[in-house]
């Protein structure tokens, strides 16, 4: 069966600069039926404004449609991004608050070299501010028609100027027939949930799309009460022009989860089902400023997003080549934080008690023995409001042989942090265990240790000036280079203590210069090679100044200026296509803090390796998918990490997604999937000295179509319930704490289209 839900041809035209999308009349066949596989084609990533054909384009790019997401079951935003060659992500915190890795780009944690967008504009233009990276800002959901995801290659010059990924999602659009879609799902962890989407005409050449989700479970790890839950809604309506189209759109989204943390791996019975939170602890009484003002907090709220990202775009074409395309996007809203944060080791309950031989549950009252394995937890709360508009104006000429663009870039941004974060107290090591009495520590909330507190606001904005051009030298040969320069101001005041004296107070002006160029030779038939040269950068945002304020008051910039390498080759037949890109980048200025209020780490990294993303399709209903990534880094300038290899990025990953259409006598339809990933040892932190070990995941499922209109759809992820591990404890390297991947569950869906 074929998904009844279209993406038209003049949907592409809102994708972003450098973005991937299949022509309406060549939608790739991601259904269960074995029909002819079609060619993908690139549209205004050439900075021309004309669509190519994928394997014609000088960059390196994955493109996912809805089928794709589907048998890709992500649990997350996030978790959809492992299916990008070059990316390392980890998920395993949960809906919300993953850290997303580029290409071997230095980080320690969040994602920032990542840039989301929805209808190609950037849903918020600071790739990561703490507690706050791209992703946790959307949801996947039934309105999401296609992910693009864009490596390196024009980046630096287009959009926000982001020089490492950027990815696209792209909605449902309406069209003549009103269709729509009805999901319930389910799943062995008390998941409940229940989609729904419709589409259609509201009038001549005026179309609408409409839907979203609630849902509500204890969680992948069950926190005993309903720890994730949410909703959203989305519309999107989009008005047919003769000489192009004009779209608008709103996204409501209230949604959050449980941060899942590293756990104690060093005490017995805790293994990836453990959780910090639980009810007997999930509401606690915090203390913050110097005059120790307390408060009592539900943890269980965890992290999410309640906000709204609203925007559109107007694409035209005019006469003599001229064309014009304006995307616009406003995002508001809260992303709080509440976490029960580990702190240090586990010890035995007789080395902290008071007596030295029990202490009681402040929930339950019970009695514990001195042999009870306890450790502290952080109570921390982070409460985070930010805004953003940004409008993105291109215009484009096309010539007989190439094409010249001129663009202009405009954001404005702000967001306002109130930090409580510490308020350690012991707990028991146990899903959900309760803070203890009869522990000093515990009895005097503000005598546990180390606490940062700060209420800070920030107001940034950015303008950039780009021009872009390309030529074909000849019928198999193109050129192309573009320029971006950038201005960037910064606004920021930071009350640490939460005294009301304002500590830190930054007025930052700096513009900055980015550009590309690139080279693409199809030297044979749907087969050819590119080579391409990047220099870009990140520039700062609000907590850069933070962490790095004594640097900023000396003068420096604080900019991360990124230099990029790539070569390509691609090669695309009937029943398979091949994409190999070999990258060298290097990265300097980054900074790394451990733990907010630390000192920070500024190193520079350099990292090359090899990309494979290479697609089987046979004639029998078989298909398979490899992707693969090889690469080295070093840290080659830092002040203690000289010669290291950057931490927490395996030198290897590979994710074979193999699948197997069925068609029974009946009509029926099923198709068994599946997805094989194995990753190598990486580095818990820049000095190298602790290993996590690689390990290998296994997801299965299958998806079953009883007619044209209902489908049924199960998945198992983490098949053998591997217990390996995504990361250290960032924050104390050397702890005895690490987080798990997420572990065995079974999701079940049952969908009614019309």
């Amino acid at each position: 069966m074929t998904k009844k839900f279209k993406l038209s041809a003049i949907a592409l035209a809102l994708c972003s600069q450098a973005s991937v999308a299949i022509a309406a009349e060549n939608a790739p066949n991601t259904s269960n039926t074995p029909e002819e596989k079609v060619e993908q084609i690139v549209v205004t990533g050439t900075f021309s404004g004309k669509s190519v054909k994928k394997e014609e384009a000088s960059f390196a790019i994955s493109s996912f449609s809805e089928d794709d997401i589907e048998k890709l079951s992500p649990k997350s935003t996030a978790d959809l991004l492992k299916a990008v060659p070059g990316i390392w992500v980890e998920s395993s915190g949960g809906v919300s608050g993953a850290n997303v890795f580029v290409r071997g780009f230095p980080g320690g944690g969040d994602a920032p070299f990542l840039t989301v967008q929805v209808q190609g504009a950037p849903i918020f233009p600071p790739p990561t501010l703490s507690f706050l990276e791209n992703s946790t800002l959307f949801r996947l959901d039934e309105t999401v028609e296609f992910m693009e995801a864009l490596r390196g290659g024009p980046n630096s010059v287009v959009s926000n100027g982001q020089p490492g990924l950027t990815t696209n999602f792209l909605l449902k659009e309406g069209s003549e027939d009103t269709e729509g879609l009805v999901k319930y799902s389910t799943s062995d962890y008390g998941l409940h949930r229940l989609d729904g989407v419709i589409s259609g005409s509201l009038a001549d050449d005026l179309y609408f799309m409409a839907g979203g989700y609630i849902k509500s479970s204890p969680g992948v790890k069950d926190a005993g009460f309903n720890a994730e839950k949410g909703h959203q809604f989305t519309i999107n309506i989009t008005k047919e022009l003769d000489n192009g189209k004009i779209n608008i759109f709103t996204r409501q989204t209230d949604d959050h989860g449980v941060w899942y943390l590293p756990s104690p791996l060093n005490v017995e019975g805790v293994d990836n089902q453990y959780t910090q939170i639980g009810t007997n602890n999930r509401h606690a009484t915090i203390q913050y400023g110097l005059d120790g003002t307390s408060e009592t907090i539900d943890f269980g709220q965890g992290r999410g997003w309640d906000g709204s990202v609203s925007g559109g775009s107007i694409d035209l074409t005019f006469d003599n080549g001229w064309g014009l395309v304006n995307r616009f996007i406003y995002t508001k809203g809260d992303a709080d934080t509440y976490g029960l944060v580990p702190n240090g080791d586990p010890t035995e309950l007789t080395n902290v008690a008071d007596n030295g031989t029990s202490a009681t549950g402040s929930v339950t009252g019970a009695q514990y023995s001195g042999d009870t394995m306890v450790q502290q937890i952080g109570r921390w709360v982070v409460k985070k409001e930010i805004e953003a508009f940004t409008n993105d104006l291109a215009i484009t000429k096309t010539f007989e042989k190439g094409s010249f663009t001129a663009g202009y870039y405009h954001t404005t941004f702000e967001a306002k942090d109130w930090w409580a974060l510490g308020n350690q107290a012991y707990h028991v090591v146990e899903s959900g265990g309760e803070m203890l009495t009869g522990i000093d520590c515990n009895d005097n909330l503000d005598s546990c240790g180390w606490n940062y507190d700060i209420n800070s606001i920030g107001d940034g904005s950015t303008d950039a000036l780009y021009l872009a051009s390309s030529y074909d030298i000849t019928s198999q040969l193109t050129i192309e280079a573009g320029i971006r320069s950038e201005n960037h101001q910064i606004e920021y005041t930071v009350d640490v203590d939460l005294d009301g004296t304002i500590n830190q107070v930054v007025s930052y002006d700096e513009t900055e210069l980015a550009w590309t160029a690139g080279i693409n030779w199809m030297f044979a038939d749907k087969q050819g090679i590119f080579a391409r040269i990047s220099d870009g950068s990140k520039m700062p945002f609000f907590d850069d100044f933070r962490d790095n304020y004594g640097a900023y008051q000396q003068g420096e910039d604080l900019i991360k200026e990124v230099s990029q390498f790539e070569l390509g080759y691609k090669l695309a037949r009937d029943n398979y296509n091949l994409y190999a890109t070999a990258f060298f980048n290097e990265v300097k200025g980054d900074t790394f803090v451990r733990q907010p209020g630390a000192p920070a780490e500024i190193l520079t990294n350099e990292a090359y390796g090899v990309e494979i993303d290479f697609n089987y399709y046979a004639d029998n209903g078989f298909s398979v998918n490899l992707n693969s990534t090889v690469q080295e880094t070093e840290i080659t300038e830092s002040p203690d990490n000289l010669g290291n290899e950057a931490q927490r990025q395996p030198s290897w990953q590979i994710r074979v997604t193999p699948s197997y259409d069925i068609e029974f006598d009946n009509g029926m339809y099923a198709t068994i999937y599946g997805n094989f990933s194995a990753v190598g040892d990486r580095y818990a932190n820049n000095e190298n000295t602790v290993t996590l070990p690689g390990y290998e995941k296994i997801d299965v499922g299958m998806i079953l179509n009883l007619s044209d209109q209902v489908e049924v759809q199960l998945s198992v992820s983490n098949l053998t319930d591997e217990d390996a591990l995504t990361e250290g404890d960032p924050r104390s390297a050397l702890s005895a704490n690490g987080r798990y991947i997420l572990p065995r569950s079974i999701d079940l869906s049952v969908s009614y289209q019309f």
